[in-house]
């Protein structure tokens, strides 16, 4: 099938997301500035001035062109997405040294306006996966005034060193001028947030061995590091083996704070910092991660050094569910809101998306979800085809219709999810008085222990697909959704007198509960079914007296 032929398929057969509350294409008024609110541990990405779930997709790096802007939409389109993540370069913007060209910038925010998507702006600057590469030409050859880090022999690293004042200062100018012409032509809001630099840090050389950085090495940690994590001393004292690494991110962080800060204060949008991971359960060799970007384990540093960051997220690409499970659950902090603004776009990686939002994530994003023919596999898909876009579209299409309200609930009350992993085994917690357990490899009908009535597997059971979303909406009544999963309630307690009272099909309209349909009888004897159509369900429990 070609892509043509593609897109025309999935629109047809996917149920597609509503007009957004406040369509961008349609608002002339200002709106409110977008932000990040917390509450008891818990955080909301507020758009409109309602909270908002990022049905994300990212495009390819090299798709930040008006040309290119056509083999994005009917992507995102097919995948019930609303939110667009895309490239915007300092070389674009800014190709001449003080000459500024904004005719992509405005090319995109016209187009999507009037193709309904929100914009997530990803500021490719001093780094894009650690390399100068989307710098002009005028900084990329001036090692001079923009110099490169020195490896410990003294030689050039290919990185921009972020001690550089002469680079900061290019760098914040180009950013600032970005966010200037968003107050200017973006009153609406299409842009919702924005990403300061992309995976930053250093691959192989931990930190800048010139001069000035083997003098700044051997100081006091900074005042406001001790504070926060309780350390002394030198560098070396604080951190060990891992002091260039913490070095690093300590002035990487300090870097782009310097830009979100001067950015917030024209036009306070949130601001995100993206990280390359390593190993989610160990602390990496220095020489062996991104030294300097916001990994998990130097968090703490990030939020020290960069308090203008609203929050950081790990890009995953990591084929392990367990390791997936663990980086979400590092990520997911109180004082850190989660969204995984890049993940895998083969079809393994969606079925995390419940994962995510069931943490309360505020947004979740596959990347290079384009037809501009490039495709990252071995990271990414072999081919975006009907089968790889489906396990996508299929959640969105269930959260399209009730982002704003799954949001809003998240915000307030206990939610879980899960995916299935690798092993196939059940997943469960107990929320409230009831245990919800998760399933996997099961027909909607009937139970795979029976002897007397044999039934081969159903097609998805070895697949790696599925998974499921809860949200406690009282202290009787659940919002149940999912895919290819089967959700089972049962008395937390062991106890032989709680039922399921109803289990109603429905949707939100305008913040309230609408039922479509009861399910009962074959529809729920063998648990709760989630296959291939995106549906919502509110389940309510109870206990039945026996006097």
């Amino acid at each position: 099938m070609n892509k043509t032929a593609l897109i025309a398929s999935l629109a047809l057969w996917m149920v597609p997301g509503p007009a957004l509350a406040a369509s961008p294409a349609a608002a002339i008024a200002e709106t409110p500035v977008p932000c990040i609110e917390s509450r008891n541990g818990r955080h909301a990405l507020i758009v409109d001035g309602a909270p908002y779930l990022i049905l994300g997709a990212q495009a390819n790096n090299s798709s930040n062109y008006p040309a290119m802007l056509g083999d994005i939409w009917p992507m995102l389109d097919a995948m019930n997405a609303n939110t667009l993540e895309i490239p915007i370069a300092w070389e674009q913007v800014e190709p001449v040294e003080g000459a500024f060209d904004f005719s992509y910038l405005q090319t995109l925010l016209d187009e999507a306006r009037v193709h309904n998507k929100r914009i997530v702006l990803l500021w490719f600057g001093t780094w894009k996966n650690t390399s100068p590469s989307y710098t002009p030409a005028w900084v990329k050859l001036d090692n001079k005034r923009f110099p490169r880090m020195k490896a410990p022999d003294g030689a050039d690293h290919y990185v921009l060193s972020p001690l550089s004042k002469n680079t900061l200062e290019a760098d914040r100018r180009a950013f600032v001028k970005v966010i200037e012409y968003l107050r200017d032509h973006d009153r609406q809001n299409t842009v919702i947030m924005v990403q300061p630099e992309n995976e930053t840090g250093s691959y192989r050389v931990p930190r800048d061995y010139s001069a000035e950085g083997n003098g700044l090495f051997a100081r006091q940690i900074p005042a406001a590091l001790a504070r926060r994590t309780g350390k002394s001393g030198t560098w070396e004292q604080a951190y060990g083996k891992q002091a260039p690494r913490a070095f690093n991110t300590w002035y990487v962080a300090s870097f782009v704070n310097a830009l979100a800060e001067a950015g917030k204060a024209v036009k306070p949008l949130p601001m995100y910092v993206n990280a390359s991971l390593a190993g989610p359960s160990n602390v990496p060799d220095p020489t062996g991660v991104a030294s300097g970007g916001p990994q998990w384990d130097v968090l703490d540093i990030w939020k020290a050094a960069a308090p203008a960051i609203d929050f950081a997220g790990p890009d995953i690409y990591d084929r392990e569910s367990a390791n997936v499970i663990q980086y979400l659950d590092k990520y997911n902090r109180p004082d850190n809101a989660l969204m995984v603004p890049e993940i895998g776009n083969s079809a393994m990686y969606a079925r995390f998306f419940w994962a995510v939002i069931g943490r309360g994530g505020i947004g979740f994003s596959p990347f290079g979800m384009d037809n501009s023919g490039f495709l990252n596999y071995p990271l990414g898909a072999k081919k975006i085809d009907e089968a790889t876009l489906g396990t996508f579209a299929l959640p969105y299409a269930t959260l399209a219709p009730i982002m704003r309200d799954w949001a809003r609930i998240a915000f307030a009350r206990p939610t879980w999810g899960t995916a299935k992993p690798d092993d196939n085994t059940p997943r469960h917690i107990v929320m409230g008085k009831w245990k919800i357990t998760a399933t996997w490899g099961e027909r909607q009908f009937g139970e795979k222990e029976w002897t007397w009535l044999q039934a081969d597997p159903p097609p998805w059971a070895d697949k790696p697909v599925g998974g499921a979303a809860v949200a406690q909406l009282s202290d009787n009544e659940y919002l149940v959704m999912g895919d290819h999963v089967r959700v089972r309630f049962t008395p937390a307690g062991g106890e032989p007198n709680g039922v399921i009272v109803s289990v109603e099909e429905g949707t939100f309209r305008n913040g309230q509960w609408v039922k479509t349909r009861v399910w009962n009888g074959d529809q729920t004897d063998y648990g709760l079914n989630f296959v291939d159509k995106p549906q919502v369900l509110k389940v309510t429990t109870g206990f039945y007296s026996s006097k």
